[in-house]
């Protein structure tokens, strides 16, 4: 399984076609106490950099954009009641949502995790 960066600090791992999408635990340490958690619909088909959702902490709201384009097959309805998943696991239990990817070639503008750590060292 591969995981791939962007520089607004969302992540995707790839396995078989599908991309489970979420934020990096820098996002997630840089917004603070994560209370509300906008997913995506199931079934909704998204361009790479598009608004995927919304994310909001007691210091900020953001959006999340798509490291990928593709369709949404899954969303991980555990943070509807507990989007402090979020902050406790970022990279793995706080996933956001599953993209049915439809272009691969598109992780090539993303960074592996050894790019993305050294653009953390300049932001």
């Amino acid at each position: 399984m591969s995981i791939y960066f962007t520089k607004e600090h969302e992540w995707v791992k790839v396995k078989d076609g599908i991309g489970a999408v979420g934020i990096s635990e820098h996002a997630a340490h840089e917004l603070g106490d994560i209370t509300f958690v906008e997913l995506p619909a199931i079934g909704k088909v998204i361009k790479q950099f598009e608004v995927l959702g919304a994310i909001e902490s007691v210091k900020a709201a953001s959006d999340i954009y798509s490291p990928v384009s593709g369709k949404v097959v899954k969303i991980n309805e555990a943070l509807n009641d507990a989007p402090e998943i979020v902050n406790e696991s970022a990279e793995d239990a706080g996933w956001l949502a599953w993209i049915e990817i439809s272009d691969e070639k598109e992780l090539q503008s993303l960074m592996p995790r050894e790019q993305y750590d050294e653009y953390l060292k300049t932001v």
